[in-house]
């Protein structure tokens, strides 16, 4: 507790807190866009082949004459007729067919532009269409290793600057990659950089809030992710073609890297690394910003050794991602939160990566779908600040898998019904990922916290990337996706009946504070140590007198 009664005598939730996380946070509007700019970048426009090059188009009846028939009578996307077939109409059995060699021809009545039309991504090379967004999760998931190994060694606010700046060089440069490959790689590196910002993000703004604002934080936090998805929503409509989105959603990137060099570094994180001038440096820029002048000068170097003893013993044994699976206390957690990770992630991009088979508007599922975050991580809020994390974490995941397990028993033709369960179910798993990142940051100790979220984002991205594996279960049986998607989440949410609750806890420090709640040691004992701590101490001026 010293640590946050050391906030609350500079000013508590002050002027640099309210710029710092304003300032931190607002990146995110566009940056969480990018997690799912492909549902329209690499939109699937409707599709025919392309005619011979000899073939007179301008007769009339001429492209119909090569273009086979679906059952419903729309023309085949990926065949053609080897010699046109005029008059009355050849069923598809008694004509010969061939694959698109002389290429497609696109509607651009919605999308003028895609990766997709630019590329061909459809018919046989339809998988790289995914293949693209699968390599963007697999940088998201490198990004949460490494940015959260760095960022425990570096600090937050050096890693949000590599991160800023890689994430605007990166997509910047996708926007104009001449090729496929070079556009995968581009994504790939944006994915990372990406990640590194949404973590270290958290962190910092958590690290410098007293306790009982740290659930209000992390949901508006999360809360930022809804608008950029609502954002998204009304740009990608306005501006159609795929380069030019991804350039309007990439530029401003540079702006978030100069403004990143203006954060003031983790206070919390200095003390854990045994840098004390610097952890004093912090403190009193803060008290100055918030107008705390006198706490400001009365805070040295003696006051930060009593009342941070703790985290300065902590100093020189700075714990190690493999500390994760040696000791039992992390390694409890570790498991169990990997399953929350997973399960939130997996059923998540399970249901918001395929826009275009809901059979409506992109656009406007893309709104319902963001929309519906807003009333779910209010009331996710509010139980996490009334009930607690535990309580939240195990309903938001309990309730989502309900929703889409009884979406796979509804019938094809309920359309309302399936889109209204499926909508609710994506507002429960908003929840979940709002209280499994606020509730990760609280469970593990400073030393190894944004290791730990890292770790907890890497096992996120593995269920975002398992899931369109799933999805093509489809072909096998239609709701078998929807009975895996719904039971991953029923099953993990008994894992939170395993963790402690954090409502209204201090941050752990050290990983022997972790051990020491997991053995049970009463709260008193931390407050006899919390009033053993020194007050801070008269400025020289106030010793003098007037």
């Amino acid at each position: 507790m010293a640590f946050n009664d050391l906030l609350q005598q500079l000013g508590g939730v002050g002027r640099f807190q309210q710029i710092q996380v304003t300032l931190v946070i607002l990146p995110l509007i566009l940056l969480s866009s990018h997690n799912t700019l492909q549902n329209f970048t690499a939109a699937i426009p409707t599709h025919h082949c392309r005619p011979p090059a000899g073939a007179n188009l301008s007769e009339d009846g001429e492209l119909e004459a090569w273009l086979p028939r679906d059952k419903q009578g729309r023309p085949e996307s990926c065949l053609r007729f080897t010699s046109p077939q005029r008059g009355r109409p050849f069923p598809n059995g008694t004509a010969a067919t061939e694959p698109c060699t002389s290429g497609w021809i696109y509607s651009n009545s919605t999308f003028p532009s895609t990766i997709v039309t630019e590329w061909d991504l459809v018919c046989s090379h339809r998988a790289l269409r995914q293949l693209a967004q699968s390599l963007y999760m697999v940088g998201v998931l490198l990004g949460a290793m490494v940015f959260g190994y760095l960022a425990d060694r570096l600090g937050r606010r050096k890693v949000l600057i590599l991160s800023h700046l890689q994430t605007a060089v990166s997509a910047t440069c996708a926007a104009f990659a001449p090729t496929f490959p070079i556009y995968c790689a581009f994504r790939l590196l944006s994915g990372m950089s990406v990640s590194g910002v949404a973590l270290n993000s958290l962190t910092l703004n958590v690290e410098w809030m007293p306790i009982h604002t740290r659930a209000f934080v992390g949901t508006l936090n999360s809360y930022a992710f809804s608008l950029g998805q609502l954002l998204l929503a009304g740009l990608a409509y306005a501006v159609p073609h795929w380069r030019h989105l991804q350039l309007l959603l990439s530029v401003p990137s540079f702006a978030f890297f100069i403004c990143s060099w203006f954060f003031v570094e983790s206070a919390r994180w200095y003390s854990t690394s045994g840098r004390l001038d610097l952890t004093l440096s912090a403190l009193q820029r803060v008290a100055r910003i918030n107008g705390k002048w006198d706490e400001g000068a009365k805070l040295n170097m003696e006051v930060l050794r009593s009342s941070l003893q703790k985290e300065l013993a902590m100093g020189k044994g700075q714990a190690s991602a493999m500390e994760m699976l040696r000791c039992p206390a992390l390694r409890h957690l570790f498991l169990c939160l990997s399953m929350l990770w997973f399960a939130t992630s997996f059923a998540y991009y399970g249901l918001v990566m395929d826009l275009q088979g809901f059979g409506v508007s992109i656009y406007l599922v893309q709104v319902i779908f963001s929309a519906v975050d807003l009333p779910a991580k209010l009331v996710c809020f509010l139980v996490i600040n009334s009930l607690g994390r535990r309580p939240a974490q195990m309903a938001s995941l309990l309730l989502a898998g309900i929703c889409i397990l009884v979406n796979g028993v509804v019938p094809q033709e309920q359309s309302i019904v399936r889109t209204s369960l499926s909508v609710l179910g994506k507002g429960c798993l908003a929840s979940s990922f709002t209280c499994i990142i606020l509730y990760t940051g609280e469970l593990y100790p400073t030393t190894i916290r944004q290791t730990g979220l890292g770790l907890g984002s890497t096992m996120a991205r593995v269920g975002s990337i398992v899931s369109p594996l799933v999805t093509m279960m489809a072909e096998l049986y239609r709701p078998m996706p929807l009975f895996i998607f719904g039971t991953v989440p029923v099953i993990a949410s008994a894992a939170t009946a395993f963790l402690p609750e954090t409502l209204g806890r201090p941050l752990p420090d050290t990983v022997q504070d972790v051990e020491n709640r997991r053995r049970g040691k009463s709260q008193r004992q931390q407050q006899e140590q919390q009033k053993q701590m020194v007050p801070l101490q008269p400025s020289a001026r106030e010793k003098s007198g007037p």
